[in-house]
């Protein structure tokens, strides 16, 4: 199944698809359709809508994706840095040898998807990257490696900005560099965890786009610290509500300027299109 959110004359409005194109959940004739996203990232929840999907009491809307409003709506934005060896050679430098290098973002960075990236005057090196995204669904905390798929509702992808100048002066300062205005897109749609078994998942594709060119690209296979690592290492000692999302590293960076066009592509799971302003 796949869920979204969409702007309409009622405001941001739920959809699901299930072998079906679009339908609204409010359109669902006896379900009460919930107002948040993530009042159905729940098992029990998406399997309930997944039937009900499956024998629909409404048409299908016709409704392209690059319309689809962020599908974060509360919960933390988690990063993994470095996670693939693109990105360090991005960087010169190693991998992290005892776990990822991780980030915390702002919510108030997120734009939806087709929305414009402004580039801030604090930065003179402002690079763009392609991710995963893993969409925490039920509150969790210390969560086994083996036991992952049992809180992630699924995936979607993800565009995050990186002061880059500011990085490389000083990694201390990564939250700083990454939590300006229109810094991340997450969507355009959640594709739930059952739609993809570990084999599939680990030969996605996820590229890096700027201009119609693909800048880094590599399967998620390629990771240094698989899905099931970063799950236990973000949830160790610490709980994780419903709609928290974890940035799973890139295969690397695009420098952009005014005027390109950048592109996060993740294959079979979603892809964000955004204008530099």
């Amino acid at each position: 199944m796949r869920l979204a959110r969409f702007s309409t004359e009622k405001g941001h409005q739920i959809f699901a698809s299930h072998r079906t194109g679009w339908i609204s959940l409010s359109d669902i004739r006896g379900y009460a359709a919930p107002s948040r996203l993530v009042d159905l990232l729940d098992a029990s929840r998406r399997s309930e809508l997944a039937g009900l999907l499956d024998s629909p009491t409404a048409e299908p809307a016709d409704i392209p994706l690059g319309e689809a409003a962020t599908i974060v709506e509360t919960g933390d934005i988690w990063g993994a840095g470095l996670n693939y060896r693109g990105h360090s050679n991005d960087l010169n430098t190693d991998q992290p040898a005892s776990g990822p290098g991780s980030y915390l973002r702002p919510g108030n960075c997120l734009i939806d998807n087709g929305g414009l990236i402004e580039l801030p005057s604090q930065s003179k090196r402002v690079t763009a990257e392609a991710e995963l995204g893993l969409v925490i669904g039920t509150e969790c905390k210390n969560v086994r490696r083996d036991e992952w798929r049992s809180v992630v509702a699924g995936f979607t992808a993800v565009l995050d900005m990186t002061a880059e100048d500011v990085i490389r002066e000083n990694p201390r300062y990564i939250p700083w560099a990454k939590g300006f205005d229109t810094f991340c897109s997450v969507g355009p749609q959640l594709v739930t965890a059952d739609e993809i078994d570990d084999t599939t998942l680990r030969s996605l594709r996820v590229s890096t786009v700027r201009n119609g060119e693909v800048v880094a690209s590599a399967p998620v296979s390629d990771m240094k610290y698989d899905i099931g690592y970063l799950v236990e290492y973000f949830t160790a000692g610490r709980t994780f509500a419903p709609g928290t999302v974890i940035c799973t590293g890139t295969p690397g960076a695009a420098v952009i300027s005014p005027g390109d066009s950048i592109t996060s592509v993740v294959e079979g799971v979603g892809t964000l299109a955004h204008t530099v302003k």
